[in-house]
């Protein structure tokens, strides 16, 4: 695929962090790719920066692709399809990250046989650590499937799902790296209320996280016997898990991504929905 005609529609945080992403490893070239936005600050941004073709007219991008990352809210989705329908064939792949819409209502409103592929990525595509789960469309081939794999491995890990587990996969790692912001900061602010700087304090919290998160992925160990090997008896780290267990931490993000989850659902259900509805 790195030889084909990429286009991204849509270059907001997702849509423009897949693009720099694929870019930074240099899997392809800038001018295989084109940008396509409403807003033209973010194109010239692009253009200038990543030296790719930009333009604010989703057809002109469509036209010349060979692969498509439909990168929009969900909210628009359908008026995006709307404009790039006509202009989309059998030959091209589509690769929708739209949270909640499913491949089926994309294909309904395309009224071809255009291949497909339903993606769940997330912001760390931007440094290349993007966890992202797949699915396949009616239309969509293993050959299909295996291009569109190639351009996701670009941006990090893939894991193929079924389609009904798309909403879960957008609350756990789609969502994710909010929680792990959110928990990082909490450690960063605990360390300034023990003495230390915000410096030293945001270094020490960010190691830590990425030493725990190599730990997990290299030594194939659950997460709960990694956290034995730390809590020694009468010692710090079983003294603060008592206080973790106590608060609730882990029944908290078991909430969150549940929420994020039902959005999710709510979204491919109303898609032209931005409130706060939920089921």
């Amino acid at each position: 695929m790195k030889d084909k005609n990429i286009a991204v529609i849509g270059v907001g945080n997702m849509g423009g962090a897949m693009l720099r992403g694929m870019l930074m490893k240099s899997w392809a070239k800038p001018e295989k790719f084109t940008a396509a936005d409403a807003d033209r600050s973010k194109l010239e941004t692009l253009e200038r920066e990543l030296k790719v073709r930009v333009t604010n007219d989703n057809r002109n991008a469509a036209k010349g692709a060979d692969l498509i990352i439909l990168a929009v809210k969900p909210q628009i989705i359908d008026q995006v399809i709307d404009e790039i329908k006509d202009d989309l064939t059998p030959r091209q792949i589509l690769i929708s990250v739209a949270a909640g819409v499913k491949a089926e209502h994309i294909l309904s409103r395309i009224g071809k046989s255009v291949p497909i592929v339903r993606a769940m990525p997330n912001i760390s595509a931007l440094v290349g650590e993007s966890a992202t789960a797949m699915s396949p469309g009616k239309h969509a081939t293993k050959e299909h499937l295996d291009a569109a794999r190639e351009v996701l491995e670009s941006i990090g890990m893939v894991v193929e799902v079924h389609e009904s587990l798309m909403d879960a996969v957008t609350g756990l790692s789609g969502t994710g790296p909010m929680y792990v912001f959110l928990i990082v900061e909490g450690m960063s602010d605990a360390g300034v209320k023990v003495g230390l700087s915000r410096d030293v304090a945001n270094a020490l919290s960010v190691q830590t996280l990425l030493g725990a998160a190599k730990m997990m992925k290299d030594t194939g160990k659950h997460p709960a016997s990694l956290k034995d090997l730390v809590t020694s008896p009468g010692g710090t780290a079983i003294s603060a898990l008592h206080s973790l267990e106590k608060s609730g931490l882990k029944a908290m993000l078991i909430d969150a991504v549940e929420t994020a989850t039902r959005r999710s659902r709510v979204l491919g259900r109303h898609p032209h929905n931005s409130g706060d509805e939920e089921d």
